[in-house]
């Protein structure tokens, strides 16, 4: 029997009773933490951007992707209230 495309890359297949499964996985992802910001980005992706989020989960790179969006915004956060307490006059202490 000749091989199929699948399995001239290098995939296997697994007998299921009649049916020949394709063995597939998740790319190794380093884990990263992520935090509420990222949280809520993944919330958005998976409700308003579902094909962006399928293409950053199946190359492995999500969770490195939501780790950067989480720092952005934390940092941001913290420049904002910086400059909030400056307007305000707020001094800590």
């Amino acid at each position: 029997m000749a091989k199929t495309i699948f399995e001239e890359m290098g995939g296997t297949y697994v007998r299921q009773g009649d049916y020949l499964i394709p063995c597939l996985s998740l790319p190794e992802e380093e884990q990263k933490p992520c935090g509420v910001w990222g949280q809520r980005h993944l919330r958005y992706l998976k409700e308003y951007h579902r094909v962006t989020y399928a293409n950053l989960l199946t190359s492995g790179k999500l969770n490195t992707y939501l780790a950067g969006i989480d720092r952005q915004a934390q940092e941001r956060f913290e420049a904002l209230t910086e400059q909030m307490k400056q307007a305000q006059g707020i001094t800590n202490g």
